[in-house]
């Protein structure tokens, strides 16, 4: 297997400038998932990585090998594409071997990799039909099976779920994470999907106009968003958002006037802020709670969404057009029309700069 590094890496498209001076380490069996809007660069930086674009500015290493004039045979990855590009009159077992075979591969050690890759992919008993008669999700696993017969060091994929229906993305997400547990290998795989990024990831690197917003774990990244774009993107349905005005602050915490809610005390260090700085206070729909309507915290019940296992409420405070969605198992007693009050865990809620910077914790609150 094999670690990456990206040093200061730029990619400029005429006077687009596509990736910016992006740093980045991937570990030796690490699953990287690059993810962002439509857009962001994460395609983009992928290819840079595969060698199918050149680099316009910056290092890209391989187990601390610089690689950015080696071309894409010579840097050992192999890439699953979001169209399985299969060839229509080769036989499974052929569409997996034509890699090996361009590279003038001994025959045996054709047969032996691509058994043993069917193997891994339970494609065994499909060896010899041709695509049109696999399901999506069969031709997918061809797909990767084609890359993967080649032994590369790193496996990249681009969106390879995009084009699966709902059931069959779920499958095929569960039998990548497994082949990543079976193989160990480095993998990086890039999405516009943040559930596919939460399931899958050890690390999650959210790019947002070719810039990295954040690293992290999928539990840091949800649990402690580095800007407000991230807090928005992670996350489903997205986190609400609302104006907020500080009141006071210190290393302790800060107090602030929410839009809607009234006075709060958060556990946000806010002693380098000037009091009537406008803020955003951000919270998760499932750390909202309803209550009976008062004076000065007051919301009307526009929506409510019934999805099975759980209820999706939208919120509309009686000043200001701040649509909020609190989340809660079903059944529920909120109905349409109805007048509540929001009460939350304030320890979960979180405040941006009008930059979009999070503030952090107080510090007794971080080291608890």
């Amino acid at each position: 297997m094999a670690s990456v590094t990206l040093s200061k890496i730029n990619k400029v498209f005429g006077s687009d400038h596509i990736i910016n001076d992006v740093d980045l380490h991937i570990g030796d069996g690490e699953f990287v998932v690059f993810v962002g809007p439509s857009g962001c660069g994460k395609s983009t930086l992928l290819r840079l990585i595969a060698g199918l674009e050149s680099i316009s500015d910056g290092d890209l290493s391989m187990d601390d090998i610089v690689v950015n004039d080696l071309p894409p045979r010579e840097r050992g990855v192999g890439m699953v594409f979001q169209s399985y590009a299969l060839y229509p009159h080769m036989t499974v077992y052929d569409n997996m071997a034509f890699g090996l075979k361009l590279a003038k591969t001994a025959k045996e050690t054709v047969h032996e990799r691509v058994m043993s890759t069917a193997k891994i992919l339970q494609l065994e008993e499909l060896l010899h039909r041709k695509p049109k008669a696999l399901s999506g999700g069969q031709r997918q696993r061809v797909a990767m099976g084609r890359a993967m017969a080649r032994e590369p060091r790193i496996l990249l994929f681009d969106e390879p779920l995009s084009n699966l229906d709902a059931s069959l993305r779920v499958q095929m997400r569960n039998e990548i994470a497994r082949l990543h547990h079976r193989l160990g290998s480095t993998m990086i795989y890039v999405t516009h999907d943040q559930v596919e990024a939460m399931t899958l990831a050890d690390k999650i690197v959210v790019l947002n106009g070719g810039y990295v917003e954040q690293v992290g774990s999928p539990h840091e990244l949800y649990q402690r968003p580095a800007t407000k774009f991230v807090a928005g993107f992670m996350g489903s349905p997205t986190m609400n958002f609302m104006p907020a005005e500080l009141l006071a602050g210190n290393t302790s915490g800060c107090r602030v006037r929410a839009t809607g809610i009234g006075e709060l005390d958060l556990p946000q260090d806010a002693q380098q802020r000037q009091s009537g700085e406008a803020l955003t206070l951000g919270i998760r729909p499932e750390h909202l709670c309803l209550a009976a309507p008062t004076d000065s915290n007051c919301f009307d019940i526009v929506n409510v969404e019934y999805l099975g296992n759980e209820v999706y409420v939208y919120l509309e405070p009686k000043q200001g057009d701040t649509l909020l969605i609190h989340r809660s198992e079903a059944p529920s007693q909120w109905k349409e029309g109805q007048q509540v009050s929001l009460a939350a865990d304030w320890e979960k809620v979180h405040l941006f700069d009008d930059s979009g910077t999070a503030l952090k914790l107080a510090e007794q609150q971080a080291a608890a």
